[in-house]
């Protein structure tokens, strides 16, 4: 089978490897790319189904998203390499980790979260209507920038989220809430690898969203902490869901931090 589309940027080791959220695609990390690639060997891909990757809703599920990852990690023979994953990207990393664990060195967890188990119900009523998942889709990514965000990014972000295929993104919504409940928390626990959060926004219950402030806790940074005692948790205050893009000197730099602490 063909890998998953992936753009390789620069030659030195360890190597790092960024995996996009949900319905985005790998030009996320652009900024990161052309920070780090001077230093490192960079792969950014696109998951199944998004960006440049072709899948049907039945390829697509956070398991065969890992798989997908850790098969370039192998065919591309690289050596331990970090992997870098935003939200949706998040479990996958953890799934990829868990599948190359002799390739991975490190993972760094980009604003992530866990679905409530009552989610599933939210999700499917809202599918049942009319337009229901441009609808849900673009109040989800209205939610995921602030007003120091660019209004052009916003914007472009969000128009991209609603052209996901409607199967596509119902199945990975709804696989992202079975994969939350049933698999997240003995993954996490399943990982010897080191671990750093960087996280930026906090979703309730009902998936309203807010910025944290610094020393601020949440439901899903202290299931983090128990899963993984060891893990760094870092915190960057009143911005978005996507820092890579509204505060990439700071991501950078806490990238940087932590490929610093792994050598």
């Amino acid at each position: 089978m063909a890998l998953i589309h992936h753009v390789i940027t620069g030659h030195n080791h360890p190597p790092i490897v960024f995996v996009h959220g949900f319905a985005c695609a790998h030009g996320d990390w652009d900024a990161q790319v052309a920070h780090l690639s001077p230093r490192h060997q960079t792969v950014a891909v696109d998951l199944r189904g998004h960006g440049a990757s072709k899948g049907s809703a039945a390829d697509c599920s956070i398991e065969r998203y890992g798989a997908d990852v850790a098969e370039v990690m192998r065919a591309l023979a690289l050596p331990r390499a970090v992997l870098v994953g935003h939200s949706m990207g998040c479990r996958v990393v953890i799934e990829a980790a868990l599948q190359a664990p002799g390739q991975t060195a490190g993972l760094i967890l980009v604003d992530g979260s866990q679905f409530a188990p009552g989610m599933e119900t939210v999700l499917r009523v809202a599918f049942a209507q009319p337009n229901g998942f441009a609808t849900l889709a673009a109040g989800l990514f209205r939610d995921m920038f602030t007003a120091k965000s660019d209004p052009a990014i916003a914007t472009a972000v969000a128009e991209r989220a609603v052209s996901l295929p409607r199967a596509v993104g119902e199945k990975m919504l709804i696989d992202l809430q079975r994969y939350d409940t049933h698999r997240l928390t003995a993954s996490l626990g399943s990982l010897r690898v080191p671990v750093m959060a960087i996280q930026t926004t906090f979703s309730n219950e009902k998936r309203e969203r807010t910025s944290m402030k610094a020393g601020q806790t949440t439901p899903y940074l202290t299931m983090l902490r128990t899963a993984v005692p060891a893990a760094r948790i870092e915190i960057i205050d009143d911005t978005g869901h996507f820092p890579q893009l509204d505060e990439p000197t700071r991501t950078n730099a806490l990238i940087d931090s932590f490929m610093g602490a792994l050598a």
